[in-house]
């Protein structure tokens, strides 16, 4: 070895001994602090059997027939044919009304999350890039929105679309989505951070409308972040419950929610139909995990982009 070489692993080993040739490492920490430290881990463990055990016990009891779910262990899964079983007597039950519950869901978080998303760039942008007088007035005033549990608003909502007969239908169910505080909040943020004052500026040089510059640089330079907005408000609208409870009457219109809701209300009196149940619930966490895994990639690419910047 060299006189150099010797040198550099003198200096590697003072560096990981503390400056000082020949002392060993310090010993991990034990006593409080180590425990201290696993409390987090421990919490983390408890949040995560709290949100799994459910969904476990969902998926076990799905493929359970009606009679052995009441008479098998909780979560001992059936080894026979139970789950095709209760897919087919639920596509079966009222002439397959569980499949237009499940359409009417898709058509609501999909066509309301796109709006909403629409809705909350426009205003996000506005907020971000413009400024006007009372602007920081009404931002304030959209974040005192999110403060606002849906269970207020879903009544003074119902008695205002029944005035103007929009109540039982599509539009009934979608206009009160379409404002999302805190997408616009989110959007506010992310065009702030995400489309460059420069970029506008030189687009205005160039003899380009507000309008123009909206559709083709914010919208574009935002599309990482709508994708986040569009998947919270799809998951929101997929899972609400209240206000299409309020706003609908006849069957057939029924989201997934409300309709398994009257399923169960009707199993109440008879007890074959709680197989129903818990496999319409089962299905209906499938296109949430489909969707889910299928936006992954505008995320990875916002990461990467972010860390090029």
């Amino acid at each position: 070895m060299t006189a150099t070489e010797s040198r550099a692993a003198a200096a590697a080993r003072a560096v990981v001994t503390g400056g000082r040739p020949g002392r060993t490492p310090a010993p991990a920490p034990r006593g409080p602090r180590r425990r201290v430290a696993l409390l987090p881990t421990a919490a983390l463990v408890v949040g995560a059997l709290y949100c799994v055990v459910p969904t476990l016990w969902i998926l076990v009891a799905a493929t359970k027939s009606r009679t052995e779910l009441f008479s098998t262990s909780t979560y001992v899964p059936s080894l026979g044919l139970g789950l095709v079983r209760n897919v087919r007597d639920l596509s079966d039950y009222q002439g397959g009304i569980f499949w237009r519950w499940m359409l009417n869901s898709f058509l609501y978080a999909a066509v309301g999350g796109a709006l909403a998303s629409f809705v909350s760039a426009a205003c996000g942008y506005a907020l971000a890039k413009y400024a006007f007088r009372g602007r920081t007035v009404l931002f304030h005033t959209i974040l005192a929105g999110v403060l606002l549990p849906q269970i207020v608003l879903a009544v003074p909502q119902y008695l205002l679309l029944s005035k103007v007969g929009l109540t039982d239908s599509l539009i009934g169910v979608l206009l009160p989505q379409l404002f999302n505080p805190y997408g616009i909040y989110l959007c506010r943020i992310y065009a702030r951070a995400a489309v460059p004052d420069s970029l506008l500026e030189a687009g205005r040089i160039d003899g380009a409308g507000e309008g123009r510059l909206f559709f083709s640089v914010g919208l574009r330079l935002m599309g990482p972040g709508l994708v986040t907005v569009f998947l919270l408000q799809f998951i929101a609208i997929w899972n609400n419950f209240l206000l299409p409870y309020v706003m609908l009457t006849s069957d057939d219109k029924f989201p997934l929610t409300v309709g398994l809701y009257s399923l169960l209300r009707h199993g109440a009196a008879e007890a074959s139909l709680y197989s129903l149940v818990i496999t319409g619930t089962l299905l209906s966490v499938l296109p949430v995990i489909a969707l889910f895994l299928s936006l992954q990639r505008f995320w990875r690419i916002d990461l990467v982009t972010g860390a090029l910047k």
